[in-house]
C-alpha cells in the first residue's frame, strides 16, 4: 500500500487545513503534523533565534477499519501514483 504498511486495519484519514492534502496515517489522534508541510518546516536556528514549534495542521476527518484501509489508500494513491482502476 502507498501510505500505510500492507494488513493495516485501523488508521486515520487527515486533510491538511493548511495546504489541502490528504493522507492515511497510523495515528488517530485528533490532529498531527502534515508529511507536506513538515518538508518546509527547517528546525535550524541562530543563536538569537526561538525554536519554532511544529504545527499539527492535519485534522482527522475519519477512523478507517478493516477492509475500507486498503480501499482508501488505493483511491488516494490514484491521484499521486497514476495506479490502475480495476480495484473500483
Amino acid at each position: 500500500m502507498y501510505y500505510v504498511p500492507d494488513g493495516t486495519t485501523r488508521c486515520g484519514f487527515y486533510e491538511c487545513g493548511k495546504c489541502g492534502y490528504r493522507f492515511l496515517d497510523l495515528e488517530t489522534e485528533p490532529a498531527i503534523p502534515c508529511p507536506s508541510c513538515a518538508e518546509d518546516f527547517d528546525p535550524e536556528i541562530g543563536p538569537d533565534e526561538e525554536m519554532p514549534e511544529e504545527e499539527k495542521t492535519a485534522v482527522l476527518q475519519q477512523l478507517v477499519e478493516g477492509e475500507d484501509v486498503e480501499k482508501m489508500d488505493a483511491l488516494l494513491s490514484l491521484a499521486i501514483t497514476g495506479g490502475n482502476y480495476e480495484w473500483i
